[in-house]
């Protein structure tokens, strides 16, 4: 049944290395465990069970150490925020303003500490969580000693069931990621099936979701990598591929997928029309890499499959005339993944030597980006200097502090959820602009969640067993979704609280309509505070991040050239490419508000613009990165100008956008032409890796003119129309 198949494939995609399933199924096990232990020992009200089980929750997703070791410290150590928040909270508690002003300065240093890393994370929420129960179960100083031994118990099962029952084994979760990430090389291969299979009437469509499934595999390669390089000396040397090995081969997987991507929208955009015989070709060598691909598909099978695939498109690859360049492109794409997948998947091979180019090969066009571009909004600037730890500590602290004060005249009894919204806000968050996308994230979640838990509670109701297991498996949901969406996080704690105030017996729609009212006044108080409180633009968090892009790139092309050239180099290559990835990650994120579709949003395209060519150039360095250890050209001498006028370009580029002087942006095709006349005339078997690399460069480059020209293009329409305005508002008058 092939439908089983796909299904068996997309599944394996969906949570790679089940990393969230096993965080959800820890989460729940480490609630049930401390509520039940804390239960045997301790004959005290159920609010001081739910203090253990809460506690447990927050201690497995909070903590987000990637050593195992680590992992197990920082969770020990949330014993002592907690224990100290849980004392003085019910000491406090009679004292209602002194608390008040308390949970402000536990809020305000919970953030602050963030400075310090995931232990500090992790630890500020522990003090925050503890501190806040014991307002909301409106703790009595006699009760103190149960308290303090429900947070031991709490801490100490998450402890034993995340950092030692059920530790992460990292040989299995790495090969749990690795079906993943071809299960997502299936997808995109599938998307481009699509692409060429359905009829041009979906051509947007398609385009849209080979673009989303291109962005998944990058994500999951992340992934791979990570866990790779963070349990390297864990990799037992026969147990299939070395840690060492797999971020290689996952990296030169991943480009050949993006290759296929990229030259299969050029050609699917061109409306070039191509012969049902070519047709045939193409396709069957992707359905041959989808099989491959699929999960479950024995490695004796993959080779067949990917022998076939290359077999297929074979007449396409090595005739230099007959076919178009686009075509010829998508199917040399084919075969270069085939070869990145056998290595991927046989680790007995060595790594295959990646070639833009074949023997017969036409041509490779050149990447041109889509038009697109419009104005951005000028914000208010944030004071130079101040960490963001810093600025978002002071800004909770007056977000909180007037949480407290409003939350408590619209309801004396729930105005603890408009301070919790106001604090959450700020979790993860750099600029004003994702702090009003989460906090509209949080208000949407949590009105979903009303009118999902009034149908739950009621569907459950006058029966508490069957409340029960839906309270537990709606907490296991919220665990699982707390990475993918602070929204479903809402949305799921908010059902989550209607069961349980079903249990209780004080459901009232009137309790759940109070949540929206005071989530809405915390979420908006977060986002005025966020803007009237040492605001920090979003175009500026976007241009931090811009920085930190360009460096990284920077860092690899010095890099690789160096190694090219014979240099000694401090640090390899590839593992630099890795930074630009993860600081492409990051851009993205931070452009995400400044193209948020809010009807006072402008400048949209402009950013997207952005992101989609330096994401190009991101393809591009780590290629470039890839090829570095298969070239050795220590008389390369016309390298050098040539990488020095790009590098140059994409720091003029960073300037434009960041409006600082760029100076002069010369395109390098003059001296790159010189590169790659120099390697074209050299006879040794890599002549072909030395025009991949100039054509790498060439490509960067041109990407980087190309948004430059745009830029200036979008300043003289600007300064046109400045100069227009005033004449025209002359002639009114």
């Amino acid at each position: 049944m092939p439908w089983l198949g796909e299904l068996r494939t997309r599944l394996t995609a969906i949570d790679p290395g089940l990393v969230r399933l096993r965080l959800a199924a820890i989460g729940t096990g480490s609630m049930a465990l401390a509520a039940g232990v804390t239960a045997l020992i301790a004959n005290q009200p159920v609010t001081v069970v739910l203090l253990s089980a809460v506690l447990a929750m927050i201690c497995v997703v909070s903590v987000n150490e990637p050593e195992l070791g680590r992992l197990r410290v920082t969770t020990a150590l949330m014993i002592v925020p907690a224990c100290v928040a849980v004392a003085a909270g019910t000491l406090l508690a009679p004292h209602h303003l002194f608390a008040d002003i308390v949970f402000v300065a536990v809020m305000v240093t919970a953030v602050y500490i963030r400075r310090f890393g995931p232990r500090g994370f992790a630890l500020g929420m522990a003090a925050f969580n503890a501190y806040f129960f014991t307002q909301f179960l409106r703790a009595a100083p006699d009760q103190l000693p149960w308290l303090l031994l429900a947070t031991a118990v709490g801490v100490a099962s998450s402890v034993l069931l995340r950092g030692f029952l059920f530790s992460e084994r990292p040989e299995r979760t790495l090969v749990r990621q690795l079906h993943a990430f071809d299960a997502r090389v299936h997808d995109l291969v599938g998307a481009v099936v699509d692409l060429f299979a359905d009829d041009p009437g979906k051509l947007d469509s398609d385009l849209r979701d080979l673009h989303r499934k291109h962005a998944r595999l990058n994500e999951t390669a992340l992934l791979v990598t990570a866990t790779a390089n963070r349990n390297e000396s864990e990799q037992s040397a026969g147990s299939g591929p070395t840690a060492g090995d797999v971020p290689l081969r996952v990296l030169d997987a991943e480009l050949s997928a993006e290759r296929l991507a990229v030259s299969s929208e050029r050609l699917a955009t061109a409306g070039i029309s191509m012969s049902h015989d070519t047709s045939r070709m193409l396709l069957d060598g992707l359905h041959g890499l989808q099989a491959a691909t699929a999960t479950g598909t024995p490695n004796a099978m993959v080779a067949a499959l990917l022998d076939g695939a290359e077999r297929s498109v074979a007449t396409i690859v090595g005739e230099t005339h007959g076919y178009g360049d686009r075509v010829q492109r998508v199917a040399f794409a084919v075969t270069r993944l085939a070869r990145a997948i056998r290595t991927l998947r046989c680790p007995g091979e060595p790594v295959s030597e990646v070639s833009e180019s074949h023997p017969g090969a036409a041509p490779i066009p050149e990447y041109t980006p889509s038009d697109s571009s419009s104005e951005t909004t000028d914000d208010t600037t944030a004071p130079s200097g101040m960490l963001l730890t810093t600025r978002q500590a002071i800004q909770v602290g007056v977000a909180t502090s007037f949480a407290i004060v409003a939350g408590e005249l619209l309801s004396p009894s729930r105005w603890y959820w408009a301070v919790i919204t106001a604090f959450l806000v700020f979790a993860g968050t750099t600029s004003r602009g994702e702090v009003l996308s989460r906090g509209w994230g949080r208000i949407l979640g949590t009105i979903g969640g009303v009118i999902a838990g009034m149908g739950l509670a009621l569907l459950v109701s006058g029966s508490q067993l069957a409340a029960l297991i839906l309270l537990f498996a709606c907490i296991f949901v919220a665990i699982y979704v707390v990475q993918i969406s602070p929204s479903l996080l809402a949305f799921w704690i908010t059902a989550v609280l209607a069961i349980l105030y079903g249990l209780i017996g004080q459901f009232s729609v009137a309790t759940l309509v109070l949540r929206i009212e005071e989530t809405a006044l915390g979420a908006a108080l977060g986002i005025l505070a966020s803007y009237l409180i040492l605001p920090k633009r979003t175009r500026e968090a976007f241009g931090e991040a811009l920085d930190e892009y360009v460096d990284a790139v920077d860092a690899v092309l010095a890099t690789s050239v160096d190694r090219i050239l014979g240099r000694e180099s401090a640090e390899h290559s590839v593992e630099l490419a890795k930074n630009v990835h993860d600081t492409m990650a990051t851009l993205r994120t931070r452009a995400a508000p400044l193209d948020s579709p809010l009807p006072w949003r402008r400048g949209r395209s402009s950013y997207h613009r952005m992101v989609q060519v330096l994401s190009a150039v991101d393809h591009y360095t780590r290629f470039l990165a890839r090829l570095a250890d298969h070239v050795d050209a220590p008389g390369w001498s016309s390298l050098c100008p040539a990488a020095e006028r790009v590098q140059a370009n994409l720091d003029g580029l960073r300037r434009a956008v960041l409006q600082r002087d760029p100076g002069e942006i010369r395109s390098a095709e003059d001296v790159i032409d010189a590169a790659e006349s120099d390697a074209s005339r050299q006879p040794d078997p890599h002549r072909l890796e030395r025009l991949a690399v100039s054509r790498m460069l060439r490509r960067i480059d041109q990407a980087v003119c190309t948004l430059a020209e745009d830029l200036r293009l979008r300043e003289r329409v600007r300064l046109r129309e400045s100069a227009r305005a005033p004449s025209e508002a002359a002639s009114k008058i």
